[in-house]
């Protein structure tokens, strides 16, 4: 498989932990695993890149799909983080390597039925502006919103990851929502 790789994506050459490109090294300081996914039966081989993707902190995917009739394929290129595992796979978003967690368990009920109200909202939101939810706020910081029952700007700001471009672009609105000032299901 190397040699096919090499022959279509020549720029694909591995040393150590770096690799050459247009004829020079550059060092990625990460290591990279490559993959070859057969377009005809790629169940095994899918299945192999899956369980890798699943169990690593993946940086970058470089993909090639190669056409040669009834042999077409793509190849993978995949850099990724060595980082130790923690309490199983990663759920796909960056930095989710601890379990997901069940906020029915965490929250009470009162908290819990806010929680739902400010993830309905924050959805809203994400539709509206054309982004991930998680980039409007985490479930995280939703939680830790509704645990220190967050009333003001600045308490907004004390939550980890909320910074002050989201307190000027989300506050009034989800500050609303904790407050009973606005409804969650009305349009921002």
């Amino acid at each position: 498989m190397g040699e096919a790789l090499q022959s279509v994506c020549p720029e694909w050459h591995l040393v150590e932990r770096g690799w050459r490109q247009a004829g020079g090294l550059v060092e990625v300081g990460m290591p990279l695993r490559f993959f070859h996914i057969p377009s005809r039966e790629p169940g095994p081989a899918q299945g192999e890149l899956l369980s890798f993707l699943s169990q690593h902190r993946i940086v970058t995917i470089d993909r090639r799909f190669v056409e040669d009739a009834q042999n077409s394929f793509w190849a993978l290129c995949v850099d990724y983080l060595e980082t130790e595992m923690r309490g199983g796979p990663l759920h796909g978003a960056p930095g989710r390597a601890e379990r997901k967690i069940d906020y029915k368990e965490v929250l009470s009920a009162e908290q819990f039925l806010k929680f739902a109200q400010l993830r309905e909202l924050r959805k809203k939101l994400a539709e509206r502006d054309g982004i991930p939810v998680y980039a409007v706020f985490s479930n995280e910081q939703l939680a830790a919103m509704v645990q220190r029952g967050v009333t003001s700007r600045a308490a907004l700001r004390e939550i980890e990851g909320i910074g002050e471009a989201k307190v000027e672009r989300y506050a009034d609105v989800f500050l609303g929502t904790m407050t009973g000032d606005n409804l969650p299901t009305a349009s921002p």
